[in-house]
Order: C-alpha cells, then structure tokens, then sequence
C-alpha cells in the first residue's frame, strides 16, 4: 500500500484517537490527491479522503474516517496488499469499522479516550 496515503491516514488515526482534529483535513487532503494517482480502484478512496477533508466536528471526523477506513481495507484486500510493517489492521465491533494503526495497543480512534482499546487486531 502506498506510503502517500498510508503515512497521513496514520496521523489521521492517531489525532482521532486522541480526540483531535487538527491534522485530519490537511492529512485527508493529502489521501485524496495520492489516491488520484492510483487512478480508477482507488476511486472509493479518493471520495471518502474528499469528503472527511471538509468535516467541521470531531463526530463528522470519525464518521468519515469510518468511510475510508473501509475504502482503504476493501483496495488492499481486493489487491491482495499488506500493510506496511509495523502497521496492522484493527476491528471496532461498536461501528463496525475497521481501521489502520502503528504499534501493538489498540487506539480506537471512533471512540478515543472514552473507549481507547475497544476492538481487536485483525
């Protein structure tokens, strides 16, 4: 998986995780514009990247994450990717979304600090 798309969607997660949204737009922006590059399986990608770029709430923020998290997880599984090491995909049964992360404890970044490691790894 490209590290273009893979480098700011980690910042995303870790802002969301710590119930932020400050680097969420820029970051998002920057999804979009790497998954242009990678031209039409990417579309979903593209889309979600787009539209969490222009949230205005943390609330809007994690719904939207929750797009592209699935956009993201459905490009690799459909092209047999893995992620880059050290990252692993994680499982939030309470959204039932997924979602990437660096590190081994859990970061829920749909819930942050109120249920930081509710999930599990896939």
């Amino acid at each position: 998986m490209s590290q273009a798309i893979i480098e700011p969607y980690l910042k995303i997660q870790t802002a969301l995780a710590s119930d932020s949204i400050d680097e969420v737009k820029a970051n998002a922006g920057n999804i979009a514009t790497a998954a242009t590059a990678l031209g039409a399986p990417a579309v979903r990608i593209d889309m979600a990247a787009v539209q969490l770029a222009s949230v205005g709430d943390l609330a809007a923020a994690r719904e939207k994450f929750g797009a592209l998290s699935d956009a993201i997880v459905t490009y690799m599984d459909g092209l047999h990717l893995t992620p880059p090491e050290g990252v692993r995909v994680a499982y939030c049964p309470m959204v039932k979304k997924p979602w990437l992360q660096e590190g081994s404890t859990l970061a829920n970044p749909y819930y942050g600090s109120s249920m930081l490691t509710c999930g599990s790894f896939r």
